[in-house]
């Protein structure tokens, strides 16, 4: 993902409407789509939040062509909401976030 000015404008209120509607640690809820013709790619996002604690859950579309993975992880601040972001963003090709 490119950090362009409009993606840090996202990021910065992302983290004060983080701050303002939570006390931290806070669980988070993420959600994100892929092509299910990709397994590294479900595999690689699903990695990317192990060892957090984390409850993660896939589930195929109706044609089975998009996997959709939610992941509810007990987070201790917004700047790790939002380091998570990114990283899936930089790492992870064709991945839309929810």
């Amino acid at each position: 993902m490119k950090s362009d000015k409009s993606s840090e404008e996202f990021y910065k209120t992302l983290r004060k409407r983080l701050k303002k509607t939570s006390d931290w640690p806070a669980p988070y809820l993420y959600k994100f789509i892929l092509p299910s013709s990709d397994q590294k790619n479900v595999d690689q996002l699903i990695s990317i939040f192990d060892n957090l604690g984390a409850v993660i859950s896939t589930k195929k579309s109706s044609k089975g062509k998009y996997t959709s993975v939610s992941i509810n992880v007990t987070l201790k601040s917004p700047d790790i909401v939002i380091e998570k972001y990114k990283e899936v963003g930089e790492k992870i090709e064709n991945v839309i976030s929810l």
